[in-house]
Parts: structure tokens; C-alpha cells; sequence
């Protein structure tokens, strides 16, 4: 719903760039938004150069990281952060008061049911934001990627002092805690000046490595630089990285001002426009109007993960051509998202950190139906506007369709290069038209558009996926089948240490 003319920039936060705002025509709280980026992008450089660990104890660089994003969080939301406050303390709480069997239990009820309560006080008592996506989100943005914090640690502190190493995977070893933090290191984790406002969401153990000067260093062990004809390790430096991000988020800002106002969502549904409109036309323009709306994504998404590289956070070590790679913390790879042909790549690809938290804290530990528990913890997650919660389910019967075509289909159609290209062409087509008809509903939030849309491309989506699944056998899911290879080899190690 746009804005009206000369309506109330309604803030909870400063102020002070009231009159760029009416200048510009744009929400107050996005300018804050905005402007709070653009101020911790020059603090993460200043942090980088002059509190870097070879001139700056861990303590400092977690006061001065706590103490800049707290300021942030009271500019852009005012009185409300205390909401931010209490959630962090009331946690810090639990971590050190409750068991360790039950610690990533009571974390993630609390985390999430505040984050929920939240989520209603928004819409329904202070009437913030109603039915708007606009990228800054309002506090309930930070709250969310706080919530992805809190759990995140709580079950990696769960498993690395709850659990024996071999009940664990891999990944769970690997990022497992073993200790629980000082007061300051999760205040620092939780509230650092380079993702309170858009995040993302980042390992405990890698965020405390990147304090401790040991981020890039880590990395680089993994590497033979000998062989490579080095003398000593390399010092990467993320300016590069960074720069190339600022440029896809100025682009991204301008398809944003530009693209994103001409081509609205709420035109699919216009009366006018249902009956001039045939139907493979209408589904074209719902493919160019979810394009429309992807760049605010993009250009959040991005400004924050330079955000977090100027600082010297986000080193993922070298690629195959020797490439340093700053993309540990990245949130989307745009280029594998436009050329998607599987809705899974799809959603791999898109809000990465989130779709990656919801695999450690839910599908990984989720004793029954992970995919569907999975959708729904992110709907609620995301907040309490029906249509997340149609595009969920949806994307549940999607996402089980499309595996079961995949398995049964795919290796048809591998035999010959041709056959291959027309195979990746077609579900290209169908992958990006299955993620806008799923995806229209998170856009327009209410039932009533939602019903209305569906009704006019003839729930073509929903009865395809319905049929597929029950005219195709489903295969054992790599989930369960993990599951029980873990237990025949846990088995397997107890038998023979009888």
C-alpha cells in the first residue's frame, strides 16, 4: 500500500533527517535505515584500520562494536529498542540459569515468542507498517535476525556441551560452543554495530574469531601457500569486495527508486487488468513484477554484507583460480537466483543466512516432517500477515513436487547435451514461475488479494504440484536416510566398544 501524499513519516526513531525525508519523498525510517548503513560502513573501515587486533584487545573491539550498535538501534527506533534490550537480557538470563539439555529449548520459546508478540503489538496496537515490505523493516528486522542469534547460539552451545561429539554432524562439531560467553561477547554478538540493523545472522564461533583476530588466519591454514610461492601467509583485503558490493547496491537502489514503483504487485489484481488480460499474459507480468520487487532485497542484503566485509568480517578463504573470497556472511548470489532451475537452487540462493539458520536450529533436529516444520518456522518467523503464511504452505507442496520430478525425471534427459539444454530451459521457465505464483502472497500480506490472485490464474500452481505428487513415487528423503546411517555408525562404534 503506498504511501499518501503528505501523510506522517511515523517513526519511533530521530528525527533529525525529517527534512531530507520530505525533500526526498521517502519514509522517514528508511532514510534512518539508510543512513545508519552508510555511518557503520565508515565506522567498519575505522574499526579495521585503527581498533584492528594488532592494536585493540578483544575487549575493546567488543565495547566499541556493542556500544556503536546500540546508538544505532535508539536513532533508528527510539524508545521501541527496548524491545531489543529486554529480549537479549532475558535470554543472557536463561543461557546461564537454565539446563544444558533443555538451554536451545527455552531460548528458542522465549526468542521466538517475544519475537511473535512483537510481531502483533506492530500491526495491531501501534499500526506500524501495516501492509508495507519496504526494506528497513522497522524493529522488527533487527528483532528477527536477534531471534536468529539467540537460538543459533543456544543450540551450538547445546551441542557443545550437551552432546557427544559422535551424536553430532559434521557441521554441528565443527561450530559447536563449549562454553558459555562473557556478558560482554554476547552482548557483542548480539548487538554489534555491523548487523544489528539488517544483519545477518553469523556462527558465534566465527564472530568471536573475527574479534579475536583469527578469522582470516583460519582460512589461510587451509591453504599451501608454499606451493603457491609464497614466503608467509597473504593479508586479503576486502576493499575490493566491498567496493564491487557498493556498486551492486547502488544499482540495486536505483531499480529500487525506479523499477519497483512503475511495475506494483497489486496491478495483478486490478479488474481492469483480469479482464483485457489473457492468461499466459498475466502470468509474464507476474514474472516482471517479482523481478520488480527483488531489488530492495538486493540492495539491503548487500550494503549490509559490505557493511560487515569492511570491518574484516566475511572471509571464506580462497577459491580454485586463488581468488580471495569475502562471502561468509553474503545473504544471496544474485546471478544463481536469476538462473534457478530448481526451486530448490532457488531458495538456496535467496536469504541465505536465514535459510541456513532454519537447517541448523529446525530441519536438522526436527524428528519428523523437517521440510514442512522448516516452512512454518519460517513463516512465523517472518511475522504474522497471512500471506507469509500462504506462500509457505505453498512453497511446501512446491518444494515436495519439485523433488519428486527431479528424482523421477531428471536422469532421463542427462543422456545428450541437447537433451540436457532443453531440460535446464524448461524448468528454468517453470522454477521462476513457481517462485512468483509462490511468492505473491508475501508481497500483497492480505487474504483477500492473495484469494483474489489465485482465483485468477486458476490455483494452476497448487492442483500441477497435487497431481504430481500423487501420480509420482516419492523417494526416501536424504534426511531420514542420514538419520539412520548416523545411527547404524553409532551403533556400529558402541558394538564394538563392548
Amino acid at each position: 500500500m503506498a504511501e499518501q501524499p503528505g501523510a506522517p513519516h511515523r517513526t519511533t526513531g530521530s528525527t533529525l533527517l525529517h527534512p531530507l525525508s520530505t525533500l526526498l519523498g521517502i519514509p522517514l525510517d528508511q532514510i534512518n535505515f539508510v543512513a545508519c548503513q552508510l555511518f557503520a560502513l565508515l565506522a567498519a573501515f575505522w574499526f579495521r584500520i585503527y581498533l584492528s587486533p594488532s592494536h585493540a584487545s578483544s575487549a575493546v573491539r567488543h565495547a566499541f562494536a556493542t556500544l556503536f550498535g546500540i546508538y544505532f538501534a535508539v536513532f533508528c527506533f527510539g524508545w521501541y529498542s527496548i524491545h531489543l534490550f529486554v529480549l537479549v537480557m532475558m535470554n543472557y538470563g536463561i543461557m546461564n540459569m537454565a539446563s544444558i539439555p533443555n538451554i536451545h529449548r527455552y531460548s528458542f520459546v522465549v526468542a521466538m515468542g517475544y519475537l511473535t508478540l512483537c510481531h502483533i503489538s506492530r500491526i495491531y496496537i501501534f499500526h506500524y507498517g501495516i501492509l508495507t515490505t519496504d526494506f528497513s523493516g522497522g524493529l522488527c528486522c533487527p528483532l528477527m535476525i536477534i531471534t536468529q542469534k539467540i537460538t543459533t547460539l543456544a543450540c551450538q552451545l547445546h551441542d557443545g556441551i550437551g552432546r557427544q561429539a559422535e551424536e553430532l554432524t559434521a557441521e554441528q562439531n565443527r561450530l559447536a560452543v563449549k562454553s558459555r560467553p562473557s556478558l560482554l561477547e554476547y552482548l557483542s554478538y548480539l548487538l554489534n554495530f555491523m548487523s544489528i540493523i539488517a544483519g545477518p545472522c553469523s556462527n558465534y564461533k566465527d564472530y568471536i574469531a573475527f574479534i579475536e583476530g583469527r578469522h582470516v588466519h583460519m582460512k589461510l591454514l587451509e591453504v599451501n601457500w608454499k606451493q603457491k610461492g609464497y614466503d608467509r601467509l597473504p593479508d586479503p583485503s576486502p576493499t575490493g569486495a566491498v567496493m564491487y558490493k557498493l556498486c551492486i547496491t547502488l544499482v540495486s537502489l536505483i531499480l529500487f527508486l525506479t523499477l519497483t514503483k512503475n511495475f506494483p504487485m497489486a496491478y495483478i489484481i486490478d479488474n481492469e487488468f483480469l479482464d483485457k488480460t489473457p492468461f499466459l499474459s498475466r502470468l509474464g507480468y507476474l514474472y516482471v513484477v517479482t523481478q520488480a520487487a527483488k531489488p530492495k532485497y538486493y540492495f539491503a542484503w548487500t550494503l549490509a554484507d559490505a557493511v560487515n566485509n569492511a570491518a574484516g568480517y566475511g572471509f571464506s578463504g580462497v577459491d580454485e583460480r586463488g581468488t580471495f573470497r569475502w562471502d561468509l556472511l553474503s545473504n544471496l548470489n544474485i546471478w544463481n537466483i536469476e538462473t534457478a532451475t530448481s526451486f530448490k537452487m532457488y531458495i538456496e540462493n535467496w536469504n541465505i543466512q536465514t535459510a541456513a539458520w532454519l537447517k541448523r536450529v529446525c530441519y536438522d533436529r526436527a524428528p519428523w516432517y523437517p521440510t514442512a516444520l522448516t516452512f512454518i518456522l519460517s513463516a512465523l518467523w517472518h511475522g504474522i500477515y497471512p500471506g507469509y503464511y500462504f506462500t509457505f504452505l505453498t512453497g511446501i507442496l512446491i518444494t515436495l513436487a519439485a523433488r519428486a520430478i527431479r528424482n523421477n525425471c531428471r536422469h532421463y534427459f542427462l543422456s545428450s547435451v541437447p537433451l540436457k539444454i532443453a531440460y535446464d530451459i524448461v524448468t528454468w521457465v517453470v522454477t521462476q514461475l513457481a517462485v512468483c505464483y509462490t511468492v505473491a502472497p508475501f508481497v500483497m500480506l492480505a487474504v483477500e488479494p492473495t484469494i483474489k490472485f489465485y482465483k485468477s490464474v486458476y490455483f494452476h500452481m497448487h492442483i500441477l504440484s497435487i497431481l504430481v505428487l500423487l501420480l509420482l513415487p516419492l523417494r526416501p528423503q536424504t534426511h531420514s536416510l542420514r538419520r539412520a546411517q548416523n545411527q547404524a555408525v553409532m551403533n556400529s562404534v558402541k558394538s564394538k566398544d563392548k
